[in-house]
């Protein structure tokens, strides 16, 4: 057997932390050591957006951040059918609602 198979390890989830926060945007940046994602959410008419959470994250744990969600998008679209590329369709920042003025 493998050291990794008598390992177990207890993950606890938090009631706040278990409601999630809703996010339309990510922000991914990098230094030499670690990876930043700012999480945010924009809002129809709202000129301003704030970061609602902050993941920093070492370049490795990086990359097994996207093998993950590379195999859960490809299970996803395999039960449920591609998903729409935003690239494609385009993606306005006004969210479709009315134009900001000041």
């Amino acid at each position: 057997m493998e050291e990794n198979e008598n390992q177990h390890l207890d993950i606890e989830l938090s009631e706040e932390v278990a409601e999630g926060i809703y996010s339309n945007l990510a922000v991914i940046t990098h230094s030499q050591s670690e990876f930043v994602v700012d999480f945010i959410r924009i809002m129809p008419g709202v000129p301003k957006a704030r970061v609602k959470s902050r993941i920093l994250l070492t370049p490795q744990h990086a990359k097994r951040l996207v093998r993950a969600l590379q195999d859960n998008i490809a299970r996803f679209e395999q039960a449920n059918g591609k998903i729409k590329d935003l690239d494609a369709i385009g993606f306005p920042l006004n969210m479709g609602g009315p134009t900001a003025q000041a």
